[in-house]
């Protein structure tokens, strides 16, 4: 059955100290070819029917995403479409 998934990330011109802290470690694994890291987080919303992103956005406007700091994308993902890397 198709998820939808949110997508919430602070907004560009606001100060991510969890991605800069993740980025000042790089160099010390030996990873050098990383300009910068911004962290977010993804919620995945499994509706009892048919996937509603309308509703959706309702919900992560009005409780997933603080509008003042954060933005937020929701698409529709099928089961099949969740490829997963791991080590």
């Amino acid at each position: 059955m198709p998820r939808v998934v949110v997508d919430v990330m602070l907004k560009p011109e606001i100060l991510d100290p969890q991605g800069q802290a993740v980025a000042n470690a790089l160099p010390r694994l030996g990873v050098t070819d990383v300009a910068s890291v911004r962290i977010g987080r993804r919620v995945e919303i499994e509706f009892t029917g048919e996937p509603d992103l309308d509703r959706a956005r309702e919900i992560a406007d009005k409780l997933l995403a603080n509008p003042v700091i954060e933005d937020f994308t929701v698409r529709l993902v099928e089961a099949d479409d969740a490829v997963e890397a791991r080590p």
